[in-house]
């Protein structure tokens, strides 16, 4: 058979090589040149030209924009098991799972489209001022420190948070890490959130193991009135693995212990779709878990603290230092059990 009679019987094979048309990647021989950076990735591949501002949706990842280098990938979706022990008056333990992310607060993740109400990270959600439009993570941690007399931190900021999921947002506990220029740590921002709608912020400035002690000044739970001391084990996530922990010393009482301790994954369509199927709604999972053993606790008579008076909803500072606050306690509805933390 002639060859244009092979042409003519495979037609779109034989004019291949005309139109230039790739055959598959070309492998680099032995004994052949470098690559060169400029037009080759790490694998050797010939680099691709995009147009300016295209957006493209990677399988496996969030959205990113071509027309600028991405900032550095550190998001983190964090498997977590949370526990609780208290040993006096009465004893009282549990342990669940939950999600949580590690985030650099001037590149939270942004979902692809459709995946938004998975994870939804907004500003206003944290720190206890007036939310405003403009705000971003940043903005108002940065103000919020500079109220309470320090300098902001001017490097990276790593959060440990969870987002809104369904458009509903929980978080007992926040933390900060802020860290200066020379990527030393400044100081440590631990946000508390109670289930009556208040928030309260310590700063605090670690030692190198993360010890921190900081006075209790936010009523978080009926069971636990506002006094004591809160020792606190912060240490820098490293590795994506997390290990935050706090004491409450108050006297004549065993200690309250939380501890929050997990690993971190590379945040991705299918570590967001698969911490959904592991702790599906985390956030208001974790705020009804709350009040289901505040009304064990109620149920097995252990002692109410009313709320003060005139409860914050918007929260201080307070820093390694900073004195206790004096609470005057009042009568308490009983609709408030319900709402209580262990």
């Amino acid at each position: 058979m002639s060859t244009d009679d092979r042409l003519a019987r495979r037609p779109l094979r034989g004019r291949l090589p005309r139109v230039g048309f790739p055959r598959g990647r070309r492998r680099l021989r032995s004994g052949c040149s470098a690559p060169d950076p400029d037009r080759h990735d790490p694998s050797g591949r010939l680099r691709e030209d995009r147009p300016s501002g295209r957006i493209r949706e990677l399988p496996g990842d969030v959205v990113t924009t071509t027309h600028a280098p991405a900032p550095p990938t550190t998001a983190l979706v964090v498997r977590t098991r949370i526990t609780h022990e208290r040993r006096s008056p009465i004893r009282h333990a549990f342990s669940y799972s939950g999600t949580s992310w590690l985030i650099d607060v001037d590149a939270p993740p942004a979902m692809p489209r459709g995946l938004g109400l998975l994870a939804d990270f907004r500003a206003g959600d944290h720190f206890p001022q007036p939310a405003r439009p403009s705000d971003t993570l940043r903005s108002r941690i940065d103000e919020f420190v500079r109220d309470t007399g320090i300098e902001p931190a001017d490097g990276r900021i790593v959060a440990l948070l969870s987002p809104r999921v369904g458009g509903y947002v929980f978080n007992p506990l926040s933390v900060f890490w802020c860290h200066r220029r020379d990527g030393t740590l400044a100081h440590v921002v631990a946000e508390v959130h109670n289930t009556y709608g208040g928030r309260h912020c310590y700063v605090v400035h670690p030692d190198a193991d993360g010890r921190a002690m900081v006075d209790k000044e936010f009523y978080v739970s009926p069971f636990n009135d506002v006094s004591g001391r809160y020792r606190l084990r912060v240490p820098e996530p490293r590795g994506g693995r997390v290990a935050v922990s706090i004491i409450l010393d108050r006297v004549g009482q065993s200690p309250f212990v939380a501890t929050l301790t997990g690993q971190g994954r590379p945040v991705g369509i299918r570590t967001v779709l698969a911490a959904q199927v592991r702790t599906p709604m985390a956030p208001l999972v974790v705020a009804a878990r709350i009040r289901l053993h505040g009304i064990r606790l109620w149920a097995r008579r252990l002692p109410l603290h009313p709320r003060p008076p005139r409860h914050s909803t918007t929260g201080h500072s307070a820093t390694t230092d900073g004195p206790a606050t004096d609470r005057t306690i009042t009568d308490r509805t009983a609709a408030d059990i319900a709402k209580g933390q262990s």
